[in-house]
C-alpha cells in the first residue's frame, strides 16, 4: 500500500481462464473480485448497455474468500456457478446468494473425478485434495474439525486439447495421489498461505497454526517447496498467500528459495499461455 516495488499489492487469490479470450471463466470469486475485473480489461463489458464476458464462476470451496465474491455479479448477467454438490448446499444455505438470479444464474453441480464442460473447448473435473469445513461451519466446539478428502475442498483440473491446468488454492497436506495428479502438468497454481506453521503465532498476529487453518506450508522439509520438488510441471505458480508469508518480499531469502526451487510467486496481473 505504500508502494514498495519489493512488495506489491496483492488481491486476494482468484484466476481467470479462456480459451478463445472472449469466454472467461473465474476460478473462485474472492472478495476482491469488482476490483480484479475493473483491473482487467479483458472482463471488461463490450457491447450494449449491459455485458460480460463471464461465462461461469468455478469454486473450489465454501471459504468466505472463496464465495464472497459471487455477490459482486448480482447484475442478472447470465453466468454458470460450476461446484460440487457439497459446496452448493452451503450456498443454497445462505439466503443472501439467492441475490443470483436462478432463472439468469445456473447451477451446476458435479461429482468428484467427473469431467463436465465449460464451453465447447475447456472441459473441467473437480478432485479431492485435504482439507477441512469453513471457518464458519467450524461450531463451537473445543477441537479443531478433521481434516477430511472428500468434496468439502477440491482442487480443479481443466483441460484444452492435450494441455492441463491444476488449480489447488487450500491443501492441508500433500499425497502421493495428489502428486500423480499433478504430474505432467502444464501448469499448477497451488496454496501458499504461510511458509512456516507457526507463522502468525510468531509475528504476534494470530494463535492459529497453518495445520490448524487447513494449510501446508510452503518451506521445511515437510513443506511444499520439498513435498513437490520431484514432480515434474511446466509451470508452478504459489497463490493463495496471507499477508504475513515473507516470501511476499521480493528480497527477501524465502522468495528467493521459492525461485531457486522453480516457483513463480503470483502477483495481480500475470498472465500465462498454455
Amino acid at each position: 500500500r505504500c508502494g514498495d516495488f519489493l512488495a506489491p499489492l496483492r488481491t486476494q487469490a482468484s484466476v481467470a481462464v479462456s480459451h478463445d479470450g472472449e469466454r472467461w471463466f473465474i476460478l473462485n470469486a474472492a472478495p476482491d473480485l469488482r476490483q480484479q475485473i475493473n483491473a482487467t480489461p479483458a472482463l471488461h463489458p463490450r457491447n450494449g448497455l449491459r455485458d460480460s464476458p463471464i461465462a461461469g464462476v468455478v469454486l473450489t470451496g465454501g471459504d468466505v474468500d472463496v464465495i464472497a465474491g459471487l455477490l459482486t455479479l448480482r447484475e442478472r448477467q447470465p453466468f454458470a456457478v460450476h461446484a460440487t454438490r457439497r459446496i452448493h448446499y452451503v450456498l443454497d444455505a445462505n439466503p443472501i446468494f439467492e441475490v443470483l438470479a436462478r432463472d439468469v444464474v445456473t447451477r451446476g453441480a458435479h461429482a468428484l473425478d467427473m469431467p463436465f464442460a465449460l464451453d465447447d473447448a475447456l472441459t473441467a473435473r473437480f478432485f479431492a485434495v485435504p482439507g477441512k469445513v469453513p471457518l464458519y461451519l467450524e461450531g463451537d466446539g473445543a477441537d479443531p474439525p478433521p481434516i477430511v478428502v472428500d468434496d468439502t475442498t477440491v482442487g480443479l483440473e481443466i483441460r484444452d486439447g492435450d494441455h492441463r491446468l491444476l488449480f489447488i488454492p487450500g491443501c492441508a497436506a500433500i499425497t502421493d495421489d495428489l502428486r500423480a495428479r499433478i504430474e505432467g502438468a502444464d501448469i499448477l497454481f497451488f496454496d501458499g498461505t504461510l511458509w512456516r506453521d507457526d507463522e502468525m503465532i510468531a509475528a504476534g498476529i494470530g494463535h492459529k497454526t497453518g495445520k490448524r487453518m487447513g494449510h501446508m506450508s510452503l518451506g521445511g522439509s515437510d513443506g511444499t517447496i520439498a513435498a513437490l520438488a520431484p514432480v515434474h510441471v511446466g509451470r508452478k505458480v504459489i497463490i493463495h498467500m496471507n499477508n504475513s508469508n515473507p516470501v511476499l518480499l521480493a528480497d527477501s531469502p524465502e522468495h528467493a528459495e521459492a525461485e531457486a526451487a522453480g516457483w513463480i510467486v503470483g502477483e495481480d496481473g500475470m498472465e500465462f499461455t498454455l
